[in-house]
């Protein structure tokens, strides 16, 4: 089992190497399943119990649901929430920069909070959304882009002219992460050189392109590492494994009187206040939808929501064997060892007893050990998925995610054995009756 599992989760890795793909992955195992496309712009048609649907919001987010054989009013939601983003860098307008010797640059903006020096020296590409020129101007044609071969670099600084450089290296976004693409002649062509590589890989006329949301990614590929293969080697990590987590244990799961839902947000690496972020009322407006469609019932929603428990999940700290006094003095989340339940008294994350409790009850009868999570209480944490949409629906909820390290790395680094424990949870959680 834990072969297959890590071969499908290093499969979504390899093919979403940036939030757009992600959810085209995302949709095309739906479909593959038989989970049926919604258009948010029409009326929904009758839900049916038991059937799967989904839709999507500017091609990053998807809300993926398998009806309950129960109107949700009477039985609720069971729902599992991740994102698709992850931190990086994206290509600025008129993003060409010439420098000495005709070698080009690309301007480039950070996105998140990436831990940038990891960046250097690598192979990387471009993958993204291209928008292009349509027959109404309210609704261009899109297109997704991944152009799978190296074409970049952010070259490091050489040790000889900085010879501090390992004892702290203090960095400029603006200065020191631009990527090299390759050499030209023509300073004026300087910007067409990155729309001629887009018009050649779409195979479109560059005319048409109007517009485009590009990023950087490492192209070395998701891999197995370890004495016996027992570590998972990638980009990304955070979250898209808890996107595959969730996914898997949907398509595995079976209808049940509760509603399944799985909701891939976007945005979550810069605050998730965007219209495909958890921030924003599209997934309280696509429940909403959801019960009405099952026939008008007196307080249909707020019922659902108080019948429904919600697992945000976000990946989590795994206690660094480097660094053990970075940690909670008594509470020590290691790799391999589960899924990690994750606490703040300040409410960083929604978890409480009550919410704890039924995640721990979910992991026994999936016959999986859990783990707990609670900041160094001289040092800040960050927040989650969790609080956010407790803000527009207030149902009960925990949060969690798998133990990792290097969080926000290009390189980030997990265990087989949780992806399968949190595999194994996410089903047992589904199939509840």
């Amino acid at each position: 089992m834990s072969k297959k599992i890590a071969a499908e989760l290093l499969g979504l890795l390899d093919a979403s190497p940036v939030n757009f793909l992600a959810a085209a992955y995302v949709e095309q195992r739906l479909r593959e399943n038989g989970f049926q496309a919604l258009d948010l712009s029409l009326p929904l048609p009758k839900l049916q119990a038991g059937q799967g649907y989904f839709a999507c919001k500017n091609h990053t987010a998807v809300m993926a649901f398998r009806m309950g054989t129960k109107h949700p009013a009477e039985a609720g939601f069971k729902l599992i929430c991740a994102h698709s983003d992850s931190p990086g860098f994206r290509i600025k307008p008129a993003a060409g920069i010439v420098s000495e010797g005709g070698v080009l640059k690309l301007n480039t903006e950070v996105y998140g909070g990436g831990i940038l020096y990891t960046w250097f020296d690598r192979p990387l590409s471009l993958a993204g959304r291209v928008v292009l020129q349509g027959d109404d101007p309210l609704h261009p044609q899109t297109r997704r882009l991944h152009i799978r071969r190296p074409l970049l670099t952010i070259p490091h600084l050489a040790i000889h002219f900085n010879r501090q450089v390992n004892e702290g290296n203090p960095l400029s976004k603006q200065r020191d992460m631009l990527p090299v693409i390759g050499f030209v002649n023509d300073q004026l062509g300087k910007d067409q050189v990155l729309l001629r590589l887009i018009a050649d890989e779409l195979k479109v006329k560059q005319e048409d392109i109007l517009d485009f949301d590009l990023s950087l990614y490492d192209t070395e590929k998701a891999c197995l590492f370890g004495l016996n293969d027992e570590f998972i080697s990638s980009g990304r990590l955070d979250d898209l494994a808890m996107v595959h987590a969730g996914l898997h244990a949907l398509l595995a799961s079976h209808p049940t009187a509760m509603t399944q839902v799985l909701a891939v947000f976007d945005n979550e690496e810069t605050g998730s206040g965007t219209k495909q972020g958890a921030a924003s009322p599209i997934l309280r407006q696509l429940l909403e939808r959801i019960v009405d469609n099952q026939g008008a019932v007196e307080g249909g929603l707020a019922r659902a929501v108080e019948r429904s428990f919600m697992i945000s999940a976000d990946m989590a700290h795994a206690l660094h064997p480097n660094y053990p006094d970075k940690h909670d003095p008594t509470n020590h989340p290691v790799m391999g060892g589960g899924p990690v339940i994750k606490i703040n008294a300040n409410q960083k994350y929604v978890t409480d007893a009550d919410s704890a409790a039924v995640f721990a009850e979910i992991c026994r009868q999936a016959g999986v050990p859990c783990q707990y999570f609670v900041n160094h209480s001289d040092m800040a944490g960050g927040s989650t998925l969790g609080n956010i949409l407790t803000s527009q629906l207030p149902m009960r909820g925990v949060d969690m995610g798998n133990p990792m390290w290097a969080m926000h790395s290009v390189r980030e680094t997990a265990a087989v054995a949780d992806q399968e424990y949190t595999c194994r949870a996410f089903e047992t959680f589904y199939n509840l009756d």
